[in-house]
């Protein structure tokens, strides 16, 4: 009885430990998942001090000898919580990568041609399944043919429903005929153009995706489009930065 009574309050204290780490621990899950997105342990690390951190509190529960021992207790009752990984957060996970993988071969340019309000949620339909590969003029037959090594898919031609391709351009603001109107800011998907009520804009180069969003809504028509630079390049994007051949090896078995 008296080994009953001096162990119980170490078995509550795991029991409480463990109830905690497998309640709260799905919510857990993708904030430690983002964190841990480079790490090739597959965030058992932080995972482990997580659990650590969280058994803190249990260590007052005894004197000076014995609080160690209600932190270690709790910290491995909070483990099965924050370790277990159900099914659908997996495959909710391998969406997410697959995702991030077509958008970076997207160009960037939040157009809206692909008929979705940017490169993102195009990006997820085509993950998903409801868009296909050839929506994106700006992307061209570079990119549909990125986007088919990646997916293991056939390349096809560009859908002229979106659009035609084009050679990448950037927005020029022509000073002398801007009247300040601030339209072309608010129509900016990136947040290049700067400016102010009544003073002149410009549009920053080095930021500007040639969307051609901001033209429409100018009433002077002082907005014109030129040759962007070759890093803007879409080719130069995927043979410099990540490669096809290495996104599809990534991509492998997501076709």
């Amino acid at each position: 009885m008296l080994l009953i009574a001096a162990i119980a309050p170490f078995i509550a204290a795991g029991l409480v430990a463990f109830a905690l780490g497998w309640l709260l621990g799905p919510a857990l899950q993708d904030r430690l998942d983002e964190i841990s997105r480079n790490d090739h342990l597959h965030g058992r690390p932080i995972r482990l001090w997580s659990a650590g951190v969280a058994s803190l509190p249990f260590a007052v529960l005894g004197d000076a000898r014995h609080g160690w021992l209600f932190w270690l207790i709790a910290w491995i009752g909070w483990l099965p919580g924050l370790l277990h990984t159900r099914k659908g957060q997996t495959v909710a996970g391998d969406e997410r990568s697959l995702v991030e993988a077509i958008d970076r071969l997207l160009p960037q340019t939040q157009c809206g041609q692909c008929g979705f309000p940017g490169c993102r949620p195009y990006a997820t339909a085509i993950a998903a399944g409801t868009a296909d590969i050839n929506q994106c003029p700006p992307g061209g037959e570079v990119g549909i043919r990125a986007l088919a090594e990646l997916l293991g898919r056939e390349p096809k031609p560009l859908n002229p429903a979106n659009g035609a391709e084009k050679p990448a351009v950037i927005a020029l603001i022509v000073e002398e005929d801007c009247i300040g109107c601030t339209k072309c800011i608010q129509a900016c998907p990136v947040d290049a153009i700067i400016g102010a009520p009544r003073r002149m804009h410009t549009v920053i180069a080095s930021l500007c995706t040639g969307c051609e969003l901001c033209l429409p809504p100018c009433p002077v028509d002082c907005i014109v489009l030129v040759p962007a630079p070759p890093a803007t390049d879409l080719q130069a994007r995927v043979d410099g930065q990540t490669g096809s051949a290495q996104w599809g090896a990534i991509g492998k078995g997501w076709g």
